[in-house]
């Protein structure tokens, strides 16, 4: 199983139209450090699943025939506007999960195409995708919205890891904290759109201590942030001596991925930034990688 982060901006992106940031000149001037939408891809026995379709030329991104299945985690315009494009696409369809949401967005229901919506997800029922098993969970947000948690099996090592994506939110659901910490966590990729003094009583998304009081109570092993703002990516320009290589902002590209010692031992992934957690007696590995930012 591997998971790329295809983008980790919020819905402005990076840089942002017309502002003149810190965070946003930098980005201009280079590539590395631009942010896309939050989306995710996952790969699995040569099947993909896309998390969200928002990316940045995803038509062309991805052929006819490449994409296995979609998972929303809701209906907001800015999560889902490439399916709108997808539709009337030719070619096989193509099965979209996503949260109980009658509404969807605009006519994407009425008008399909070639978009296979299958019956609505209920919070907390896990099913099962190449093997994956996938749990969604609600999260605190203006539209029905799920965040999800991924259990793989490395059938070599019989070891098993999780991974828990989780946006668009403003804190989590007592139920859904409550269900985080009584599971493994090895992975957390959460959003965090805001510094910590952005602190706004209507904001429909994390600031960094909202997920600092999250990740207290769940112990992943490793947090990433996602659903990044240009104020944010300011204050952690501002602030570098605060994030470390436990939990730091993510980076668009940025990959993970479950894979045996024989995986490493043979010399598969290479990359310019590895890094393995091992559970005590087993043999399972995480890898990143992802290219290091001057």
């Amino acid at each position: 199983m591997k998971l790329t982060l295809l983008g980790t901006g919020n819905t402005s992106m990076l840089p942002v139209y017309g502002c003149d940031c810190q965070a946003c000149q930098r980005a201009m001037t280079n590539s590395q450090y631009r942010r896309q939408k939050t989306s995710a891809l996952i790969e699995c026995n040569g099947k993909k699943l896309l998390l969200d379709a928002n990316c940045d030329e995803l038509l062309q991104r991805f052929p006819s025939g490449s994409i296995d299945r979609i998972l929303l985690t809701h209906y907001h315009m800015d999560h889902v506007h490439g399916l709108f494009d997808l539709r009337w696409g030719v070619g096989e369809s193509i099965p979209v999960n996503g949260p109980p949401d009658e509404q969807g967005c605009d006519d994407l229901f009425k008008h399909s195409g070639l978009l296979d919506f299958q019956p609505p997800l209920a919070a907390f029922e896990a099913f099962k995708w190449q093997g994956i098993t996938i749990t969604p969970l609600p999260m605190q947000h203006s539209k029905i919205c799920f965040g999800y948690y991924f259990s793989y099996q490395d059938l070599d090592t019989e070891s098993t890891k999780h991974l828990a994506y989780l946006t668009d939110t403003v804190g989590l659901p007592k139920e859904t904290q409550a269900w985080l910490e009584k599971n493994c966590v090895d992975v957390l990729l959460i959003d965090c759109n805001h510094s910590p003094e952005f602190n706004h009583p209507n904001r429909n998304h994390n600031n960094l201590t909202d997920v600092v009081e999250i990740v207290t109570g769940i112990k992943p092993k490793l947090t990433r942030l996602i659903h990044i703002s240009h104020q944010l990516e300011c204050w952690a320009m501002q602030n570098p001596g605060y994030f470390s290589s436990e939990l730091c902002l993510g980076k668009d590209g940025e990959q993970f991925s479950f894979l045996s010692e024989l995986s490493l031992a043979t010399g598969k992934d290479k990359t310019s930034s590895l890094h393995c957690l091992k559970n005590r007696g087993s043999l399972g590995c995480f890898i990143i990688q992802s290219n290091h930012r001057a």
